[in-house]
């Protein structure tokens, strides 16, 4: 639906309409005595107007036993319903709904889904009511029409829960009836067509939208067309100047690469009559967004796009699709890297196709993809491919609901979720992010957001898969349960034979919103008592391993908002937050707390910048900065100056030992951390490990992916047999980065613990 500007004074004419026309009058000025579940009743002219007709001849074109009075009847609702409302554009209201109904009648919908198209947009802009649709249209076109009708800002508290919440019914109507995605996604692709008449900051809104919503939607769906169109649509009002920079040099080369099509093409058909394959071969279309992604993603210029050059070739049987596939290599070398065979292993969109990109004469890349006409209608078309030539929906299409599992599996279990923008959030993260086709053993497909984990695996097949693995293998290697899944990866989760529970830590690296649910379930249903000890524990852990010591679990509940202590225990330990997360947002406060406060002192001169470029002294200036090598601060950490004797202010951690055991209190000095960032403070790091062949090598280049410099590493001695105590000098920027480091170091195979070094280093025992 899209603003549009009214004529009319009284929202009540089109209902006053109807009644006029169920009583025989004329007159458009009769009161409104109608009831909001009264059948309407539609004026003959308006049903045999040259639009029915032409709705009605689309329909009939690629169905043999159409009910044309439901078009016709539809019609004359929406016309009589919207008589007097005009769009942003000028343009008679009425215009839209059969703009959204021709998109549906291009993709060879049913009748009842074109109906539905007409009057999607009658009980959100009219007065005509939900019960009045249901009783002259029946129950499956009042549902269509109530999955694609928005909520108003009047059932909602704002404008923004409105809209999360239409996109919540929306996800919800379409497991139930997928058609109600497919009039809302051709509503969207007309608004998206006429947006230039709406104002610039509406556009920008619909635009990104359209990019977050609608077109991830519509390539989940399989529908190719749609989803190309939507997304350079949306390009095109988010960044004009790019838009226009590729199209210009696509259209510079058209010429060239349109030789060049011909010529493959040319070539392909000589081969294909020698081996009397009939086949469609075209160049087939590439969308502007698709190859600014590409340029973005892999950081190439358009030169360097491989299937700018792309030939689509469709025969008649799979079996052809492979003797074509042979052809074409032998014509040209094939690019081994860029071959996909998705006959053999489909996509859960349906989408069926062999992708083969060979090096043609002038060593120049060019994308060969290979289908059957069947393969070909679900790749354009998708989940709307089933209604394609077919009698209408719902006649027991039972390889249609197999392919419908995936997309009500994913919607099913969110029922639950009250929260609008949780359950939306939770659709975005699992379902519109860049996916990865895991396989199970047995060969199944499982599609996941990338940077999914085993864990994320496991509780997508079952929850009590989730709650019971113990570990993976992947492609017959033992891999974490943090290890991230690679396309075409096969994944075997090994369970344990008795219930165990998941863990909390892995909370702090599950993908999918889903994994992320049934862990907190879980812990939810838990004793308080266990959730509060096992809080408690991971709590003291966390703050043990940044080295944070004296820190009172009063001052860690107020920062919290927690309501007790024992409240911040129990929802650390039922999932509801991390000790992670509760450690970190503790430090930053309490360093901001402390500046504030520090702002507050009267001063005899302002604060001045000292020698040392990281940390402000208050009121002096000229004085020797140096950092205690006890504690080694880092910037974000609440700090205290000592002042010494002959040497300037040393700055300590404020949990340091030396200043809390410190008896001369008048030593201490306010200080606080600069504006500029610092290079790096140097932070001890111990790392305690089962002993083996690599450790080093494992612990050097964690720290080295997290571009974190190793001052100094050594091996420490200890009594325990079997293990190993490394000590890393690390020079670490920010608290941020040296919970980052230490979450990594952890994960390394074989490490018990890795912690921050509160002291100087010393042999372990």
């Amino acid at each position: 639906m899209e603003s549009f500007t009214s004529s009319v004074g009284n929202s009540d004419v089109a209902a006053d309409t109807f009644n006029s026309i169920s009583t025989g009058s004329s007159s458009r000025t009769a009161p409104h005595s109608s009831s909001s579940s009264e059948q309407l009743v539609f004026p003959p002219a308006v049903m045999l107007s040259p639009t029915a007709d032409a709705l009605v001849a689309r329909v009939q074109s690629y169905l043999s036993d159409v009910n044309a009075d439901l078009i016709r009847r539809a019609y004359a609702v929406a016309y009589v319903a919207h008589d007097g409302q005009k769009r942003q554009s000028g343009e008679p209201y009425i215009d839209h709904p059969v703009a959204v109904a021709t998109i549906l009648l291009d993709l060879h919908m049913d009748p009842s889904s074109i109906a539905a198209a007409l009057l999607h947009d009658v009980v959100e802009d009219t007065a005509i009511t939900l019960e009045q649709i249901e009783k002259t249209f029946g129950g499956e076109i009042a549902h269509l029409v109530d999955g694609a009708t928005k909520l108003s800002v009047l059932e909602t508290r704002s404008k923004e829960d409105a809209q999360v919440g239409t996109y919540r019914k929306m996800f919800i109507a379409m497991a139930d009836d997928p058609r109600v995605v497919l009039i809302k996604l051709a509503d969207r692709l007309h608004n998206m067509r006429t947006l230039g008449a709406t104002p610039a900051e509406k556009q920008q809104r619909v635009a990104r939208e359209t990019l977050e919503i609608y077109a991830p939607l519509a390539h989940r769906l399989g529908m190719w067309q749609i989803k190309s169109e939507l997304e350079d649509l949306a390009f095109k009002t988010l960044n004009p100047a790019k838009y226009r920079e590729i199209a210009q040099q696509l259209m510079l080369r058209r010429d060239a690469r349109e030789k060049i099509i011909h010529r493959v093409i040319a070539r392909l058909r000589q081969a294909f009559d020698k081996e009397h394959i009939e086949a469609q071969i075209s160049g087939r279309p590439k969308h502007i967004y698709s190859i600014h992604r590409k340029m973005e993603r892999k950081g190439v210029s358009l030169e360097q796009i491989y299937d700018q050059l792309a030939v689509r070739v469709i025969v008649h049987e799979v079996g052809e699709c492979y003797r074509v596939l042979g052809i074409v290599h032998s014509l040209w070398t094939p690019i081994l890297s860029e071959f996909d065979d998705y006959i053999a292993v489909p996509k859960e969109s349906m989408y069926r196709s062999l992708h083969t990109t060979v090096i043609i004469p002038g060593n120049t890349a060019c994308e060969i993809q290979i289908r059957t006409q069947d393969m070909h209608e679900v790749a354009e078309h998708g989940i709307a491919a089933h209604w394609r030539y077919k009698e209408g929906f719902g006649k027991g299409d039972q390889s249609f609901e197999t392919k419908l599992a995936w997309l009500r599996s994913l919607i099913d279990w969110r029922r639950d979720l009250t929260d609008a923008r949780e359950f939306v959030e939770s659709i975005k993260s699992d379902v519109f992010q860049d996916q990865v086709y895991i396989f199970t053993p047995k060969g199944k497909i499982i599609d996941l957001p990338d940077g999914s984990t085993p864990v994320d695996f496991a509780y997508r097949i079952h929850s009590e898969v989730g709650h019971r693995c113990v570990g993976a293998k992947v492609n017959g290697r033992m891999v974490s349960l943090d290890y991230r899944l690679q396309n075409g990866d096969i994944v075997h989760i090994m369970t344990s034979k008795t219930p165990r529970g998941p863990s909390r830590d892995w909370l702090n690296f599950v993908k999918t919103t889903s994994a992320r649910n049934h862990i907190r379930r879980h812990f939810r249903r838990m004793e308080r008592s266990d959730n509060i000890a096992a809080g408690r524990d991971l709590l003291e852990k966390e703050l043990k391993r940044l080295g944070l010591t004296g820190v009172s679990f009063d001052d860690i509940t107020a920062v919290s908002n927690a309501r007790s202590v024992d409240d911040l225990f129990a929802q650390i330990g039922s999932g509801d937050t991390t000790a992670r997360n509760v450690a970190q947002k503790a430090l930053a406060q309490s360093a901001a707390a402390q500046d504030d406060d520090l702002s507050n002192i009267p001063q005899s001169a302002p604060p001045q910048r000292s020698e040392s470029s990281d940390i402000r002294v208050r009121g002096i200036d000229g004085l020797l900065i140096r950092f205690a090598k006890c504690c080694n601060p880092i910037v974000g950490e609440p700090i205290v100056g000592y002042v010494t004797r002959g040497r300037g202010i040393t700055v300590h951690r404020a949990d340091c030992r030396t200043i809390i055991n410190e008896r001369d209190r008048a030593r201490l000095i306010d200080v606080t951390w600069g504006d500029q960032s610092p290079a790096g403070y140097p932070v001890p790091v111990r790392i305690e490990s089962w002993d083996r062949v690599g450790l080093w090598r494992d612990v050097s280049a964690t720290i080295a992916d997290a571009n974190i410099n190793i001052e100094r590493l050594e091996q420490m001695q200890t009594r325990r047999d079997g293990r190993t105590v490394l000590v890393a000098t690390l020079t670490i920027e920010s608290i941020s980065q040296l919970t980052t480091i230490l979450d990594k170091l952890n994960r390394i195979p074989n490490v018990i613990e890795a912690r921050r070094e509160s002291q100087v280093i010393a042999a372990a025992s």
